[in-house]
């Protein structure tokens, strides 16, 4: 497979995975809402199972949202001409870890110095 082939491959993983993550968080937005305080429809553990819902689902939009930001920032890469290159040491980023995780900024290396 040529550089430029695998490039769009990339690519298309790439926009694939963020129209995903876009329709993620554009399905969970009412498990996002503010938990409304009614004692005559639910009960204090009704409420308390109802924040919690809230709580995990106001992580998995920030894990999400995270993600958007890598993968935006991996296809600005790609128009800059930057992707595949580590963004801290500027080396080339293994093909095989580029297979795993198109986004990834940086090679092995440096990931395992960043800790």
């Amino acid at each position: 497979m040529s550089g430029s082939e695998e490039l769009e491959r990339y690519r298309r993983r790439l926009r694939a995975r963020l129209a995903e993550l876009r329709a993620l968080v554009a399905s969970n937005s009412d498990d996002l809402r503010p938990v409304e305080l009614d004692p005559g429809r639910q009960g204090r553990l009704s409420r308390a199972d109802a924040l919690e819902r809230q709580a995990i689902a106001r992580e998995g939009e920030h894990r999400r949202q995270r993600e958007i930001a890598r993968i935006e920032s991996a296809l600005a890469r790609m128009e800059e001409g930057e992707f595949g290159h580590c963004a801290v040491c500027g080396e080339a980023i293994a093909s095989a870890r580029l297979d795993l995780d198109p986004a990834t900024p940086v090679c092995v290396g440096c990931a395992a110095r960043q800790g």
